[in-house]
Protein backbone atom coordinates (compact mmCIF):
# COMPACT_ATOMS: atom_id res chain seq x y z
CA UNK A 1 0.00 0.00 0.00
CA UNK A 2 1.58 3.30 -0.81
CA UNK A 3 2.13 5.87 1.58
CA UNK A 4 -1.04 7.77 2.44
CA UNK A 5 -0.89 11.61 1.35
CA UNK A 6 -2.47 14.49 3.56
CA UNK A 7 -3.89 17.30 1.73
CA UNK A 8 -5.70 20.31 3.39
CA UNK A 9 -9.53 21.26 2.37
CA UNK A 10 -7.52 24.66 1.36
CA UNK A 11 -4.98 22.75 -1.22
CA UNK A 12 -8.00 20.29 -2.42
CA UNK A 13 -9.87 23.13 -3.11
CA UNK A 14 -6.99 24.65 -5.51
CA UNK A 15 -6.93 22.00 -7.40
CA UNK A 16 -10.40 21.37 -7.90
CA UNK A 17 -10.67 24.97 -9.23
CA UNK A 18 -7.57 24.73 -11.90
CA UNK A 19 -8.94 26.04 -15.19
CA UNK A 20 -8.58 22.68 -17.35
CA UNK A 21 -8.20 24.93 -20.47
CA UNK A 22 -4.56 26.41 -19.61
CA UNK A 23 -3.76 22.76 -17.94
CA UNK A 24 -4.46 20.83 -20.93
CA UNK A 25 -2.74 23.50 -23.02
CA UNK A 26 0.48 23.70 -20.68
CA UNK A 27 0.29 19.27 -21.03
CA UNK A 28 0.27 19.65 -24.81
CA UNK A 29 -3.23 18.88 -25.37
CA UNK A 30 -4.83 20.65 -28.41
CA UNK A 31 -8.29 21.62 -28.20
CA UNK A 32 -10.92 22.44 -30.45
CA UNK A 33 -13.32 25.61 -30.21
CA UNK A 34 -16.83 24.12 -29.50
CA UNK A 35 -19.11 27.31 -28.78
CA UNK A 36 -18.70 28.78 -25.04
CA UNK A 37 -16.20 25.61 -24.55
CA UNK A 38 -13.17 23.76 -25.72
CA UNK A 39 -13.21 19.73 -27.23
CA UNK A 40 -10.33 18.03 -26.87
CA UNK A 41 -8.81 16.84 -30.11
CA UNK A 42 -7.94 13.49 -28.65
CA UNK A 43 -11.27 13.18 -27.65
CA UNK A 44 -14.03 15.05 -29.20
CA UNK A 45 -16.17 13.66 -26.71
CA UNK A 46 -15.01 15.74 -23.82
CA UNK A 47 -15.57 19.19 -23.29
CA UNK A 48 -14.35 21.61 -21.11
CA UNK A 49 -14.66 24.97 -19.85
CA UNK A 50 -13.51 27.28 -16.79
CA UNK A 51 -12.57 23.90 -13.79
CA UNK A 52 -15.44 21.65 -15.19
CA UNK A 53 -15.82 18.70 -17.77
CA UNK A 54 -18.02 16.71 -19.46
CA UNK A 55 -18.08 13.46 -21.73
CA UNK A 56 -20.85 13.22 -23.77
CA UNK A 57 -20.02 9.64 -24.89
CA UNK A 58 -20.00 8.56 -21.05
CA UNK A 59 -22.83 11.39 -20.21
CA UNK A 60 -20.57 12.22 -17.02
CA UNK A 61 -18.72 14.78 -16.25
CA UNK A 62 -17.23 17.25 -12.73
CA UNK A 63 -14.86 19.41 -11.73
CA UNK A 64 -10.55 19.50 -12.04
CA UNK A 65 -9.50 16.46 -9.54
CA UNK A 66 -12.10 13.98 -11.46
CA UNK A 67 -11.26 14.81 -14.62
CA UNK A 68 -7.08 14.57 -14.58
CA UNK A 69 -7.63 11.37 -12.59
CA UNK A 70 -10.18 9.62 -15.51
CA UNK A 71 -8.28 11.27 -18.50
CA UNK A 72 -4.51 10.56 -17.10
CA UNK A 73 -5.25 7.25 -15.13
CA UNK A 74 -3.52 8.98 -12.23
CA UNK A 75 -4.63 8.52 -8.32
CA UNK A 76 -6.61 11.04 -6.07
CA UNK A 77 -3.15 12.06 -4.80
CA UNK A 78 -1.16 11.95 -7.70
CA UNK A 79 -4.10 14.28 -9.68
CA UNK A 80 -4.04 16.52 -6.55
CA UNK A 81 -0.50 16.94 -6.92
CA UNK A 82 0.07 17.48 -10.84
CA UNK A 83 -2.94 20.05 -10.43
CA UNK A 84 -0.96 21.74 -7.80
CA UNK A 85 2.29 21.39 -9.66
CA UNK A 86 4.31 18.98 -7.93
CA UNK A 87 7.44 19.56 -6.03
CA UNK A 88 8.56 22.60 -8.61
CA UNK A 89 5.67 24.85 -6.62
CA UNK A 90 4.02 25.73 -10.33
CA UNK A 91 0.56 26.54 -9.97
CA UNK A 92 -1.78 26.55 -13.03
CA UNK A 93 -4.56 29.12 -13.06
CA UNK A 94 -7.71 28.86 -11.13
CA UNK A 95 -10.62 29.08 -12.91
CA UNK A 96 -12.67 32.25 -12.67
CA UNK A 97 -15.91 32.17 -10.57
CA UNK A 98 -18.77 32.15 -13.02
CA UNK A 99 -21.61 34.81 -12.07
CA UNK A 100 -24.47 32.73 -11.87
CA UNK A 101 -26.31 32.91 -15.15
CA UNK A 102 -29.69 33.41 -15.83
CA UNK A 103 -30.76 30.40 -18.15
CA UNK A 104 -31.43 31.78 -21.54
CA UNK A 105 -34.76 30.96 -22.93
CA UNK A 106 -34.74 28.97 -26.15
CA UNK A 107 -35.58 30.91 -29.81
CA UNK A 108 -35.03 29.72 -32.82
CA UNK A 109 -32.48 32.19 -34.68
CA UNK A 110 -33.86 34.70 -37.22
CA UNK A 111 -34.51 33.60 -40.98
CA UNK A 112 -32.33 34.61 -43.95
CA UNK A 113 -34.87 35.81 -46.86
CA UNK A 114 -34.10 32.71 -49.13
CA UNK A 115 -32.04 29.25 -48.49
CA UNK A 116 -30.02 29.28 -51.77
CA UNK A 117 -26.81 29.56 -49.59
CA UNK A 118 -28.15 26.07 -47.93
CA UNK A 119 -28.92 24.56 -51.09
CA UNK A 120 -25.64 25.54 -52.45
CA UNK A 121 -23.82 23.56 -49.51
CA UNK A 122 -25.43 20.94 -48.58
CA UNK A 123 -26.03 19.52 -52.69
CA UNK A 124 -23.09 21.14 -53.94
CA UNK A 125 -20.54 20.53 -51.27
CA UNK A 126 -21.99 17.89 -49.23
CA UNK A 127 -23.74 15.98 -51.69
CA UNK A 128 -26.88 15.54 -50.36
CA UNK A 129 -30.18 14.70 -52.92
CA UNK A 130 -31.88 18.16 -53.31
CA UNK A 131 -34.84 16.58 -53.11
CA UNK A 132 -34.34 15.28 -49.18
CA UNK A 133 -33.13 19.20 -48.42
CA UNK A 134 -36.20 20.35 -50.09
CA UNK A 135 -38.87 17.72 -48.08
CA UNK A 136 -37.18 18.83 -45.05
CA UNK A 137 -37.36 22.43 -45.84
CA UNK A 138 -40.90 22.48 -46.35
CA UNK A 139 -41.61 20.23 -43.21
CA UNK A 140 -39.42 23.63 -41.22
CA UNK A 141 -37.22 20.93 -40.20
CA UNK A 142 -34.49 23.20 -41.81
CA UNK A 143 -33.78 26.58 -42.82
CA UNK A 144 -31.16 29.03 -43.46
CA UNK A 145 -29.57 32.07 -40.85
CA UNK A 146 -28.21 35.36 -41.17
CA UNK A 147 -26.90 36.69 -37.83
CA UNK A 148 -24.75 39.34 -36.58
CA UNK A 149 -21.32 39.30 -34.95
CA UNK A 150 -21.27 40.72 -31.82
CA UNK A 151 -19.56 43.86 -33.03
CA UNK A 152 -22.02 43.98 -35.09
CA UNK A 153 -19.95 44.12 -38.16
CA UNK A 154 -20.38 40.86 -39.72
CA UNK A 155 -22.84 38.32 -40.74
CA UNK A 156 -22.80 34.88 -40.96
CA UNK A 157 -24.94 32.40 -42.45
CA UNK A 158 -25.76 28.99 -41.13
CA UNK A 159 -27.65 26.04 -41.99
CA UNK A 160 -30.45 25.69 -38.99
CA UNK A 161 -31.93 22.21 -38.22
CA UNK A 162 -34.98 22.47 -36.12
CA UNK A 163 -36.27 19.76 -33.23
CA UNK A 164 -40.37 19.52 -32.78
CA UNK A 165 -41.61 18.52 -29.51
CA UNK A 166 -44.52 16.21 -29.68
CA UNK A 167 -46.84 19.19 -30.16
CA UNK A 168 -44.61 20.65 -33.03
CA UNK A 169 -43.00 23.32 -31.46
CA UNK A 170 -39.65 24.05 -31.59
CA UNK A 171 -37.52 22.84 -28.91
CA UNK A 172 -33.82 22.44 -30.53
CA UNK A 173 -31.81 23.86 -32.85
CA UNK A 174 -28.53 22.57 -34.02
CA UNK A 175 -26.52 25.24 -36.29
CA UNK A 176 -24.06 24.53 -38.99
CA UNK A 177 -22.13 26.98 -40.64
CA UNK A 178 -22.11 27.46 -44.71
CA UNK A 179 -18.82 28.20 -45.33
CA UNK A 180 -16.05 25.91 -46.92
CA UNK A 181 -13.37 27.43 -46.07
CA UNK A 182 -11.45 26.41 -42.77
CA UNK A 183 -13.63 24.83 -40.01
CA UNK A 184 -16.97 26.42 -40.17
CA UNK A 185 -19.20 26.84 -37.35
CA UNK A 186 -21.03 23.60 -35.64
CA UNK A 187 -23.38 23.92 -32.27
CA UNK A 188 -26.64 23.98 -30.41
CA UNK A 189 -28.50 27.12 -30.54
CA UNK A 190 -28.29 27.89 -26.13
CA UNK A 191 -31.65 27.06 -24.12
CA UNK A 192 -32.28 23.85 -26.69
CA UNK A 193 -33.71 20.91 -24.87
CA UNK A 194 -31.59 17.91 -25.89
CA UNK A 195 -34.33 15.24 -25.71
CA UNK A 196 -35.84 17.29 -29.29
CA UNK A 197 -32.73 17.31 -31.12
CA UNK A 198 -33.11 17.23 -35.35
CA UNK A 199 -35.83 14.34 -36.29
CA UNK A 200 -37.97 12.76 -38.42
CA UNK A 201 -41.05 10.05 -37.40
CA UNK A 202 -42.05 7.47 -39.98
CA UNK A 203 -44.72 4.62 -39.87
CA UNK A 204 -42.34 1.49 -39.51
CA UNK A 205 -40.84 -0.03 -36.09
CA UNK A 206 -37.11 1.37 -36.82
CA UNK A 207 -35.67 4.13 -35.89
CA UNK A 208 -31.91 5.03 -37.04
CA UNK A 209 -29.71 6.89 -35.06
CA UNK A 210 -26.62 9.45 -35.87
CA UNK A 211 -24.64 12.25 -34.05
CA UNK A 212 -25.20 14.87 -36.68
CA UNK A 213 -28.18 16.24 -38.94
CA UNK A 214 -25.76 16.21 -42.58
CA UNK A 215 -24.99 12.27 -41.53
CA UNK A 216 -28.77 11.62 -41.34
CA UNK A 217 -29.23 13.56 -44.83
CA UNK A 218 -26.73 11.98 -46.31
CA UNK A 219 -27.52 7.83 -45.26
CA UNK A 220 -31.10 9.00 -46.83
CA UNK A 221 -29.60 10.04 -50.32
CA UNK A 222 -27.31 6.89 -49.86
CA UNK A 223 -30.45 4.82 -48.94
CA UNK A 224 -33.68 6.24 -50.42
CA UNK A 225 -36.10 3.47 -51.06
CA UNK A 226 -38.85 3.87 -48.93
CA UNK A 227 -37.28 6.20 -46.35
CA UNK A 228 -40.22 8.37 -45.31
CA UNK A 229 -41.30 4.48 -43.47
CA UNK A 230 -38.51 4.65 -40.72
CA UNK A 231 -37.75 6.70 -38.19
CA UNK A 232 -34.36 9.45 -37.78
CA UNK A 233 -32.78 11.15 -35.23
CA UNK A 234 -29.31 13.43 -35.00
CA UNK A 235 -28.33 12.99 -31.39
CA UNK A 236 -26.04 16.41 -32.37
CA UNK A 237 -23.33 14.73 -29.98
CA UNK A 238 -23.58 11.58 -28.68
CA UNK A 239 -26.39 11.72 -25.70
CA UNK A 240 -28.94 9.39 -26.06
CA UNK A 241 -31.84 11.95 -24.44
CA UNK A 242 -33.40 12.43 -28.27
CA UNK A 243 -32.83 8.35 -28.74
CA UNK A 244 -34.70 7.89 -25.62
CA UNK A 245 -38.05 10.37 -26.11
CA UNK A 246 -38.35 9.67 -29.47
CA UNK A 247 -38.77 5.51 -28.20
CA UNK A 248 -40.91 7.68 -25.48
CA UNK A 249 -43.02 9.21 -27.40
CA UNK A 250 -43.69 6.63 -30.44
CA UNK A 251 -44.89 3.12 -29.16
CA UNK A 252 -44.37 1.72 -32.47
CA UNK A 253 -40.77 2.14 -32.64
CA UNK A 254 -39.27 -1.28 -32.18
CA UNK A 255 -35.78 -1.86 -33.24
CA UNK A 256 -33.25 0.63 -33.11
CA UNK A 257 -30.05 1.24 -35.59
CA UNK A 258 -27.13 2.85 -34.32
CA UNK A 259 -24.86 4.71 -37.10
CA UNK A 260 -22.31 6.61 -35.71
CA UNK A 261 -19.62 7.85 -36.48
CA UNK A 262 -16.34 5.25 -37.26
CA UNK A 263 -14.06 6.84 -34.84
CA UNK A 264 -13.33 6.34 -31.31
CA UNK A 265 -15.67 8.16 -30.17
CA UNK A 266 -18.23 6.98 -31.82
CA UNK A 267 -17.79 3.08 -31.11
CA UNK A 268 -17.16 4.01 -27.50
CA UNK A 269 -20.92 5.85 -27.71
CA UNK A 270 -22.55 2.99 -29.68
CA UNK A 271 -21.17 0.16 -27.18
CA UNK A 272 -22.84 2.13 -24.33
CA UNK A 273 -26.04 3.18 -26.74
CA UNK A 274 -26.52 -0.16 -27.46
CA UNK A 275 -26.32 -1.22 -23.87
CA UNK A 276 -28.87 1.02 -22.73
CA UNK A 277 -31.08 0.35 -25.16
CA UNK A 278 -30.64 -3.69 -24.56
CA UNK A 279 -31.69 -2.90 -21.06
CA UNK A 280 -34.42 -1.07 -21.76
CA UNK A 281 -34.86 -4.05 -24.39
CA UNK A 282 -35.21 -3.01 -27.37
CA UNK A 283 -33.78 -4.75 -30.42
CA UNK A 284 -30.54 -2.45 -31.41
CA UNK A 285 -27.82 -3.10 -34.47
CA UNK A 286 -24.94 -1.70 -35.32
CA UNK A 287 -24.56 0.22 -38.96
CA UNK A 288 -21.00 1.19 -39.41
CA UNK A 289 -19.78 3.79 -42.56
CA UNK A 290 -16.69 2.91 -44.36
CA UNK A 291 -15.00 6.23 -44.48
CA UNK A 292 -15.27 8.59 -40.88
CA UNK A 293 -19.16 9.20 -41.15
CA UNK A 294 -22.12 8.95 -43.70
CA UNK A 295 -21.03 12.31 -45.80
CA UNK A 296 -17.90 10.90 -46.10
CA UNK A 297 -18.93 7.85 -47.51
CA UNK A 298 -21.55 9.93 -49.91
CA UNK A 299 -18.83 11.74 -51.17
CA UNK A 300 -16.96 8.94 -52.00
CA UNK A 301 -19.63 7.33 -53.86
CA UNK A 302 -20.25 10.04 -56.43
CA UNK A 303 -16.06 9.70 -57.16
CA UNK A 304 -15.69 6.18 -57.71
CA UNK A 305 -17.78 3.34 -60.25
CA UNK A 306 -19.52 0.73 -58.68
CA UNK A 307 -21.67 2.77 -55.99
CA UNK A 308 -22.01 2.41 -52.66
CA UNK A 309 -22.66 -0.92 -50.91
CA UNK A 310 -23.56 -1.15 -47.00
CA UNK A 311 -22.04 -3.34 -44.10
CA UNK A 312 -23.21 -4.20 -40.59
CA UNK A 313 -20.50 -3.52 -38.05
Amino acid sequence: MGNYIHFTEEQKYRANNVDLIDFLYRQGEKLIASGREKRLESDRSITVRGNEWYDHSKERGGYAIDFVKDFYNLSFPDAVILLLGGEQGIEYTPAKKKRQEEPKPFKLPDAHSDMRRVYAYLVKTRKIDRDVVSFFAKEKLLYESCEKSKDGNKKYHNAVFVGLDEKGVPRHAHKRGLYTKGISFKGNVDGCNPAYSFHYIGSSDRLYVFEAPIDLLSYITLQPQDWQAHSYVALCGVGSQSMMKMLELNLHLKEVTLCLDNDEAGHKASERLKNQLKESEYRCSLLMSQGKDWNDDLISSQQVQGGFEMRMA
